[in-house]
């Protein structure tokens, strides 16, 4: 229980920085509502969990060669671009404001949550999380416990940040939302140059 409560306030601390995550649930949850936000969330927490599996099984040494992750920082800034162009295009499409159906199906915000977490930087992080704990020698128990706390600190951030959103949404009119999904497509923009950057600079240091 020990371990589960430590890595519990691991997750929710790792969570707290805003990242591709926060700004795509964030948006989601204004034009959609609590349930929308917390898709997309869902659907990063589905790749976290399936990473942990898979680190414990040995995928960290794979995955910190440099010729796997030069790969993934492309794909991640492709997935961030299809996403930013998706939210300034359509900006003031699917917006329901609160009380009102939501316009937006629940699987594809969950897809949209799927696209942000298979990025190089959520991976590298699990890497160096999940490296320490593996370096610990857990027992298959305390390990599962570990996984369990930060996914569940991760889920209380989600939570949280969503229900903020809600309550904020009540008071925005059609046009303020249209506005912060605009912003979050030039944030997703900012997300997805950084990762082309950091593409550029593996090709640089590997030739």
């Amino acid at each position: 229980m020990e371990t589960y409560i430590s890595y519990l306030i691991v997750g929710f601390t790792i969570a707290l920085p805003v990242g591709a995550m926060t700004v795509e649930m964030t948006k989601q949850g204004l034009k959609n509502g609590f349930i929308h936000g917390w898709a997309v969330g869902l659907g990063g927490m589905t790749i976290d969990a399936a990473l942990i599996i898979a680190l414990y099984f040995g995928l960290a040494s794979f995955l910190a060669l440099p010729f796997v992750q030069l790969p993934l920082w492309i794909v991640g800034a492709a997935f961030l671009f299809y996403l930013a162009y998706d939210s300034i295009k359509n900006a003031d499409q699917g917006i329901s404001l609160a009380g009102e159906k939501p316009n937006q199906s629940f699987w594809r915000t969950y897809k949209n949550g799927i696209l942000v977490a298979v990025s190089p930087g959520n991976l590298v992080f699990w890497v160096s999380v999940f490296g320490a704990v593996l370096a610990k020698s857990y027992s298959v128990h305390e390990f599962g416990f570990a996984g369990l706390g930060i996914l569940t600190g991760i889920l209380l951030h989600d939570v949280g940040l969503l229900a903020i959103v809600s309550i904020s949404r009540r008071a925005m009119s059609r046009k303020v939302i249209r506005n912060v999904s605009i912003v979050a497509g030039i944030l997703l923009i900012g997300f997805a140059l950084y990762f082309l950057y950091e593409f550029i600079l593996g090709i640089r240091n590997l030739l």
